[in-house]
């Protein structure tokens, strides 16, 4: 994870800390749209990306989450036509 992210940052945005009843550090993992939505922020951010559309959420044929698919660019050109191509494949219902 941490060549996909680029640094240990991740484990900070993936897992939440809590207390548990003894009081001890206890992580919790958060949903993938959260981290879905933090790495699309790095990849503006970080990366320095100024187009990056939301990701659809590719299922599979439980409709389980499998993956979201990114992209990014520095083009408006590059977004809208992306952007067409999410919302009319990428975004439907199976």
């Amino acid at each position: 994870m941490n060549a996909y992210w680029g640094d240990e940052s991740w484990r900070d945005v993936a897992y939440d800390k809590n207390l548990d009843l003894f009081g001890d550090e206890a992580f919790e993992k958060v949903s993938n749209p959260r981290l879905a939505a933090a790495f699309r922020q790095r990849l503006k951010t970080v990366a320095g990306f100024a187009k990056v559309p939301a990701p659809p959420p590719m299922r599979n044929s439980n409709r389980s989450i499998v993956y979201y698919l990114f992209f990014a660019s520095q083009k408006d050109t590059a977004e809208n036509i992306v952007t067409y191509i999410f919302d009319k494949f990428g975004r439907q219902t199976i």
